[in-house]
């Protein structure tokens, strides 16, 4: 199913997921001057982050309103940043144009890893570092999503798709990397998600996210209820609320450094 990340209300997540943008900032660690790249940028958090380190950075996504977004937050910031539109696949960037690479969940959306590989190699030049945070599959908001998948796979009679390429697995990234001269490492992180219960966590979702908006698009064009997928959802939250006074998940996701020599 295509997504069009400039639907819904985007920021809201963007701004659950700035301490794992961080995260990655930190371990990227711009220097002052040097040229970032930050792939599937949404409204800006790694790219401002980067900015306001002193990097020469451009934001890359294929949503024009995100991008939008992430200027009118470096305007606001004093931050000097460029965002272009494209596709983690078809960078519109030249050969060898930049010393980093980014990515806050961004690339894992990518259906062909192989063309992000191909290109995060063209981009980068030599000793050049691609830094990216991919989740885990397991967890609540993991399972969540899996259970909505499968829910409407049921509803409207379609095959399960092919399994997304593993970015959270070293082994899987060291072999998709190294035949372009990449050594990879690997570090876990984790980030809790919260809201005063499960039941206004997935509300919030549901209207917000763009995938949630897809998913309910894809419903209604079949005459199929939100039901279909909130119920499922909403089981596997409650099932994995860790405070029973309100609502806690813990989602865990990894931190891939790929060195070019």
């Amino acid at each position: 199913m295509h997504i069009d990340w400039s639907l819904g209300r985007y920021e809201s997540t963007a701004a659950k997921l700035m301490p794992a943008a961080g995260v990655v900032v930190d371990a990227t660690r711009p220097a002052r001057g040097e040229r970032v790249v930050d792939v599937g940028c949404g409204t800006g958090n790694a790219a401002l982050l980067a900015a306001a380190r002193g990097a020469h950075v451009t934001g890359v996504d294929p949503a024009q309103r995100l991008l939008e977004v992430a200027r009118r937050r470096a305007a606001e910031q004093g931050l000097e940043a460029r965002f272009v539109q494209g596709e983690a696949a078809a960078l519109p960037l030249d050969d060898r144009s930049a010393e980093i690479v980014l990515s806050v969940f961004g690339v894992i959306f990518a259906p062909d890893a192989s063309a992000v590989a191909a290109e995060v190699a063209r981009v980068l030049a030599p000793g050049g570092r691609f830094v990216l945070s991919a989740w885990m599959p397991q967890g609540p908001i993991s399972d969540m999503g899996r259970a909505a998948g499968e829910a409407v796979a049921r509803a409207v009679g379609a095959p399960p798709g092919p399994p997304p390429f593993p970015w959270h697995d070293r082994e899987a990234l060291a072999d998709l990397l190294a035949p372009h001269g990449f050594d990879v490492a690997v570090d876990e992180h984790s980030l809790a998600f919260t809201a005063p219960s499960a039941r206004e966590f997935l509300d919030a979702e549901s209207r917000d996210h763009p995938m949630s908006i897809a998913t309910r698009s894809l419903l209604e064009a079949r005459g199929l209820p939100p039901e279909t997928t909130l119920h499922p959802m909403l089981e596997v939250l409650e099932a994995g609320n860790e405070d029973p006074d309100s609502f806690v998940v813990t989602s865990r996701y990894v931190v891939a450094t790929a060195r070019r020599g």
